[in-house]
């Protein structure tokens, strides 16, 4: 067989692969809407959250900021189907939703105060470059990311974004009385109720819609009661809307601002190669270091992109990741979809106004559901590790780590701003805890003692890197291969007995 002929047979394998797999799968369109569309809506309010937040620490007005939210939309919808469709060598081509970081909102907000919004969207298409072009290397770190330590980063993520449903559910209390109203409490409990009736006896094809009909049934209701439904904005919106590059004036770039944007770009692409390993765990399809690296360059597209069309730095929505491991559907057409639907809600800014009538309460009750999957997703992978002292030490500390902003906000308030912007994400400080503490309890020597050790089962984490894509088919010429010695001890644990 000529060399040729080998590459063409190994192509159409991994054609054949992804098919039966069904991440390459495209539904049809009377599914493919509806799922799309269910991921649009766990992501919207998270997405129009940091244009409304900048914006209005900026001072605004209310068409400035509708300009915002929907240029945000335009753009989160383009960068989606980047990263799920992928050309050349952007995109992972996987499910994943592109949104507005969280990261950047404070750099963003001193940025913008001291040298106005043009030097934000500067210092943004500054960070986009800088992701580009740091991508591949940054996809070497891939051998840093064993089971022990995307376990524990997806079960951080989960752990983290409840502080985000649980926001969702207390909007609307009053200083004068903290806390959630009971009101909120029942229609998030509600939604939630409606989630799991609907996953216990509904068919199979409209349990995979569960949470966009929980969304929809709790507005239903809520339409009952005074004042939880507010859709009066759709009627002052317009119909159409043209998304225009710079907007506010040509971008300006100043060094100290691009210097503290890029430091988001290393903790965006901390939490985008953590949530393109977790979608890959999710869809059994585990990431190669060059799939990594595609999927970082996509982020840096986006995130240039967006500096040039009046929005902020772009990164993987980890609740999307939750409805991924949800519904059960793997298809990254689903996602494409989804973008498709949000380039359509950022030149539509009534159907903008539409969706974002749904009461905050119902979607803190969807939220729990999609961010507590997330967690469960990584107490599964963290299921492939041999628990010895070493590594309950590793998830132990890394969780600690990771929380203690999510229990106590203001903990780093004294620190400098570099340090807050870093240790303030719990998602990115339990990330790093989790790699150093791997990399220091178990090294090289431990791994080379836990080869050839039959206590020891074949996915623990101190194996070696990436336990799962050691074996995937794609991984071959990432660097993450089998050892002698794990092959040797595999073969004698599959043998049959004597």
């Amino acid at each position: 067989m000529t060399t040729t002929d080998d590459k063409a047979a190994k192509t159409a394998a991994r054609k054949l692969r992804a098919r039966e797999n069904g991440v390459d799968t495209i539904p049809p369109l009377a599914k493919l809407f509806p799922l799309g569309l269910q991921h649009v809506l766990a992501l919207y309010a998270g997405a129009v959250a940091v244009p409304l937040i900048v914006g209005g620490a900026l001072g605004y007005s209310a068409q400035d900021l509708a300009f915002l939210i929907s240029a945000d939309l335009f753009i989160a919808g383009i960068a989606t189907i980047v990263q799920s469709v992928g050309f050349w060598r952007f995109g992972v081509r996987l499910p994943l939703m592109q949104g507005v970081t969280f990261a950047a909102v404070g750099p963003m907000i001193a940025i913008g105060t001291q040298h106005g919004i043009q030097t934000i969207f500067g210092s943004v298409i500054a960070c986009g470059l800088f992701m580009i072009l740091v991508a591949p290397f940054f996809a070497q770190l891939l051998r840093f990311f064993p089971p022990i330590v995307t376990g524990t980063v997806i079960l951080i993520i989960g752990l983290s974004l409840m502080r985000v449903a649980a926001g969702w559910i207390t909007t609307g209390s009053t200083t004068e009385e903290p806390g959630a109203p009971p009101l909120n409490i029942a229609f998030a409990a509600g939604t939630l109720l409606i989630i799991v009736l609907i996953e216990r006896f509904a068919p199979a094809a409209i349990a995979r819609v569960s949470v966009l009909l929980g969304l929809a049934i709790g507005t239903i209701a809520a339409l009952f009661v005074p004042g939880m439904v507010d859709w009066s904005n759709v009627g002052e919106a317009g119909w159409f809307a043209i998304v225009t590059p710079f907007h506010f004036g040509l971008p300006v770039f100043e060094f100290a601002s691009i210097l503290s944007m890029v430091i988001v770009g290393i903790v965006i692409m901390t939490e985008t190669t953590g949530d393109m390993i977790a979608v890959g765990e999710i869809v059994d399809k585990p990431v190669t270091r060059r799939q990594v690296a595609d999927g970082l360059r996509a982020d840096g597209l986006g995130t240039v992109l967006g500096g040039m069309f009046n929005t902020f730095p772009y990164t993987a929505f980890a609740q999307n990741v939750g409805l991924v491991s949800l519904t059960g559907v793997r298809s990254r057409y689903v996602a494409t979809m989804a973008g498709v639907i949000l380039v359509v809600l950022g030149v539509v800014p009534k159907v903008s106004a539409l969706v974002e009538g749904v009461p905050r309460a119902v979607l803190g009750g969807a939220g729990i559901a999609l961010f507590g999957m997330v967690a469960a997703s990584g107490i599964r992978t963290l299921a492939k590790v041999k628990f010895n002292n070493k590594n309950v030490l590793v998830v132990a500390l890394s969780v600690g780590v990771a929380l203690l902003p999510t229990v106590s906000p203001t903990i780093y308030d004294r620190f400098p701003t570099w340090f807050q912007l870093i240790f303030d994400s719990g998602i990115s400080a339990g990330a790093i805890v989790a790699i150093l503490l791997n990399v220091l309890l178990n090294s090289s020597e431990v791994r080379a003692q836990a080869a050839t050790d039959p206590a020891l089962g074949a996915h623990d984490a101190v194996r070696g890197p990436a336990a799962a894509a050691l074996v995937h088919p794609e991984a071959e010429g990432t660097g993450l291969i089998r050892t002698a010695a794990l092959e040797e001890h595999d073969e004698k644990r599959d043998a049959p007995p004597a």
